[in-house]
């Protein structure tokens, strides 16, 4: 029996049964150890605790696929210059029977991920959340792949015309609209593409008990893009009262900011159309960022 509800038309079966074949038959030093679901439950990857000081990590659908060798390569660069820590892999396994794909075997990293309205120290959070972007977008992009999201803002105006009209029950289109063209309507980038994490939303951050950031978890989406893509926990993160903080230490433009926006907007609204009927946990995070988003809006 798999382990969750599938999200997924594509979905892979995954259940504990198929994880611990999977480490026995490629990694017999780790056989025996316990294996157990990590709720709550990845859309892209499933997780499953390997002992304590291990997770496993198996794409759920075909597009993501791609994402292990690329953390393979790339976190182990990353991470020396990242000021937390992140779970580069100790092991990346083949195909097996029941899993035609790679996966890999990390580096358990304790924490609790955030939310924005139960957070310990919103300002020193959204300070770290500042130097981490920073660092990100100060690494070398000599060599490095695209983003999952490299794309502009412009290009995503048709995917999110068309999730503001299938949830007119759920959003406020007009004003969803508005915002939406306010933030198409800001300058584009200036410089070069940078390196960004891609998806800096609550289930990729780990806090320590004191609220501070501890880790930055799943880079399947890293690569070269705009720095803007990495302003969006200014809305899926922090409440309104630490915004400013983020802002500040950050330091982007207001054509910057304005981008940041729409691409907070963008993402939450195709989430919300996409998971509406089968996650409740992820529509609600999005409903959240887009009444922030239009609450916010200047």
């Amino acid at each position: 029996m798999a382990s969750s509800r599938k999200l997924h038309a594509d979905e892979l079966d995954i259940d504990e049964a198929l994880v611990r074949r999977m480490v026995a038959e490629q990694f017999p030093q780790w056989a025996g150890l316990p294996v157990e679901p990590v709720e709550p439950a990845g859309t892209s990857n499933a997780m499953y605790r390997l002992g304590a000081e291990l997770v496993v990590r198996i794409p759920r659908i075909p597009g993501v696929v791609e994402e292990i060798a690329k953390e393979d390569v790339w976190l182990r660069r990353l991470a020396p210059q990242l000021p937390v820590p992140v779970p580069a892999p100790l092991a990346v396994g083949g195909p097996v029977d029941g899993c035609p794909w790679p996966w890999s075997v990390l580096r358990w990293i304790d924490g609790d991920t955030p939310t924005a309205d139960r957070t310990a120290e919103p300002g020193l959070l959204a300070r770290d959340l500042a130097d981490f972007v920073t660092a990100m977008r100060g690494i070398d992009p000599a060599g490095a792949p695209a983003a999952y999201r490299s794309e502009s803002l412009a290009d995503r105006d048709t995917g999110t015309r068309k999730a503001i009209a299938a949830v007119p029950d759920l959003v406020d289109v007009a004003a969803a609209t508005a915002a939406w063209e306010h933030a198409l309507s800001a300058p584009a980038p200036a410089g070069p593409p940078v390196w960004i994490h891609g998806d800096l939303q609550p289930g990729n951050l780990l806090l320590s008990p004191d609220g501070r950031l501890a880790a930055v978890i799943d880079f399947g989406c890293a690569g070269l893009g705009e720095p803007a893509v990495d302003l969006i926990p200014a809305w899926y993160v922090l409440p309104a009262a630490a915004r400013g903080a983020f802002r500040e230490a950050a330091a982007p433009d207001d054509a910057a900011w304005d981008r940041a926006r729409g691409w907070a907007l963008s993402i939450a609204l195709l989430e919300v159309a996409y998971y509406r009927d089968s996650d409740p946990r992820m529509t609600a995070i999005a409903r959240h960022v887009i009444a922030e988003v239009l609450a916010d809006r200047v």
